[in-house]
This record gives structure tokens, sequence and C-alpha cells, in this order.
């Protein structure tokens, strides 16, 4: 009798624990990479986390081509280890489309977006339209760039930079609309003036705010980021500018779909987009205005005047473009 109440005690204490460890067991897990920079990401994440709090995020932030590389490796391996990958090169996007590894999905807040993709389907979607301008050192430039061409000035040599393309979605979509605006001359001429190629997006705006540049190419909401710290650099937009969306997607086969979709619609919804406009870069949203103090242009107007390129053919020609640049760079030297 004594052996049947000890058993029955061990299966109800054994019920209770596994009540007891069922919320940790529920908590779905999202893996994201992005380059975008965590003064961006980390608020959407946090944002989302408090209205989904059985969700856990974990990211990993880091420039577009070393997460390419990342997830050629794993995939080389068996398994891509994200859920959702938020870059700003498109033609990634484009090349992950074709070799069949995203999930097709429409968020439902599809119709409340500007989506600057004209043959759009859903396999991934932009998530803001970053744009680039030139960043200067207030101190060491007193006559601020009105147009690109001014970079080839005296004031410059040496002393303007471009995150390199190599690993920087957004530097590769630049130099890309640059030598389809103004041909590989311009490019060139930059190499002529002795133009340097920096680490990263970030990096190469911090070079500007010490001093060690005079100006760099510069993501809006980096620039901004500093400019609101009260940095001694300032953003300027030529006519011609740059615009390079920054898509989501869903990696097919991933364990977290429901998961992946509730944050991709989070991505989309009027808090999460006030957050990335509060950052200083353009949200999606046609009900979401950027802050009038980073004096960004707004998203119809950079739609209109944006340097457009064939995401396709610059996915067939990533490897001759960056090629290209490289000698083009080294031209001064």
């Amino acid at each position: 009798m004594r052996s049947i109440r000890v058993a029955a005690v061990l299966v109800l204490a054994g019920i209770m624990a596994v009540m007891v460890c069922a919320p940790a067991f529920a908590e779905e897990r999202l893996v994201i990479y992005t380059s975008m920079k965590e003064s961006l990401v980390g608020g959407i994440v946090e944002g989302f986390g408090k209205k989904y709090p059985g969700v856990v995020v974990d990211y990993q932030s880091d420039g577009a081509g070393k997460l390419m590389e990342k997830i050629a490796a794993e995939r080389e391996s068996g398994e891509i280890l994200a859920d959702i990958i938020w870059t700003s090169e498109v033609p990634d996007f484009y090349n992950m489309k074709k070799e069949g590894i995203l999930e097709q999905y429409k968020t439902p807040l599809i119709d409340e977006i500007i989506n600057p993709f004209d043959d759009y389907e859903g396999y991934f979607t932009a998530a803001r339209l970053g744009t680039l301008g030139i960043a200067i050192n207030t101190s060491r430039i007193k006559n601020p760039p009105s147009q690109w061409e001014d970079l080839f000035k005296p004031e410059y040599k040496g002393a303007f930079a471009i995150a390199d393309p190599l690993y920087s979605g957004t530097a590769y979509m630049s130099i890309a609309m640059l030598a389809k605006q103004f041909g590989w001359e311009f490019l060139e001429k930059l190499g002529v003036n002795q133009a340097r190629v920096g680490q990263g997006s970030g990096q190469v705006v911090d070079d500007t705010l010490s001093g060690e540049l005079a100006a760099s190419l510069a993501v809006d909401y980096v620039a901004n980021a500093r400019i609101a710290e009260g940095a001694g650099i300032a953003l300027f937009f030529p006519p011609e500018l740059l615009m390079a969306p920054s898509p989501i997607a869903i990696f097919k086969g991933s364990p977290n779909l429901e998961a992946a979709k509730k944050f991709v619609d989070y991505l989309f919804s009027y808090e999460a987009q006030t957050l990335i406009a509060g950052e200083g870069t353009l949200s999606v949203r046609n009900d979401v205005k950027t802050p009038e103090k980073f004096m960004l242009p707004n998203a119809g107007e950079v739609l209109e005047r944006s340097i457009k390129v064939d995401y396709i053919e610059l996915m067939d020609k990533r490897e001759e473009l960056l090629k290209r640049f490289t000698n083009a760079l080294g031209s001064g030297e």
C-alpha cells in the first residue's frame, strides 16, 4: 500500500514539474540576421518583445556581405540558422528568391505601405527607404557640397571615403547607382582624387566626425544619430538621390514561421515604422512622417528623384561591379 502511495506522489511531482517548466518550453524563438545598426533594430526588437512576450528574439548585426557569407556556409552545412534576413543589398534578395530559399509572405499591411518594387511577389518587402548623402566635417569643409562632382575638389583629396561595398549593402547599391547615373568615369575621378575605402557605414561617419576624413558617403540614420548627439558633421543630398530599400524576408522552412510572420507584421505597423522614422531614415508607411529635424526628403520625392537601377542585372554583375570599383578607386594611387 505504501509503495502505491509513493508512486502516486512521484507521478504527481512529475506532473507539477512539467507544469512548472511548460512556459519555458512554450516560448517561441526567433533569430534575425540584419545589417541594420543597433540604434535602429534594438528599439524594434524591444517593442516587438513587449507585444509578444512569448517570443524570444535574437539578432545578429553585421555587414550584408558578411551575413551572406554566413548564410552560404550554413547552407553548405545543411541548415540556415536564422529565421529572418533584413539588409539593404537588394540583389541578394532576388538571388535568394531565385534559389528558392525565401518564404512567400505578404503582410496584411501591404496596402498601407510604399512599395518600391514593381515586380513585388511577397518573397521580400522593403521595410525602410534608406537614403545616402555626403556627410561632411563642418570644421574641415566650409562650403557644403551641392552636387556629386564637388567631391573632385581639392578639399576632398585623400579625405573622402566610401564604406567597403564587399561587405556594406548600402555602399554596394550606392556605387551601382552612381555608375549608372554618371558612368564609371565618375568613380575613376574619385580615384584620381584619392578617395578611400572605409571599413563600414558606421566607421566612415565616425572617421568624418573625428576629422580623419573631410567627408564620407553616409547612410542617413547613421549620420543623423551622430548629428543628434551634437557632432560636428552635417549631411547633404545632391539632386540625384541615392535610395537603397532595406528588404526583409523569411527563410523558407523556418521552424518558427508563425513567430517570423508576427515580426514582419510588427515591423510594418505604425508603432515600429514610427521608431524607424525617429532614427532619421524613411518609413515605408504612408501615415508616418520623418521628424523635420532630420531634414530628409519625403518618401514620395525620394522615389521620384532616386537613381533607378535594374536589381536583377546587378544580381548577375556583382563580381564585375566590385572589381571595377576596386580598379577605379585605385586609379589615383
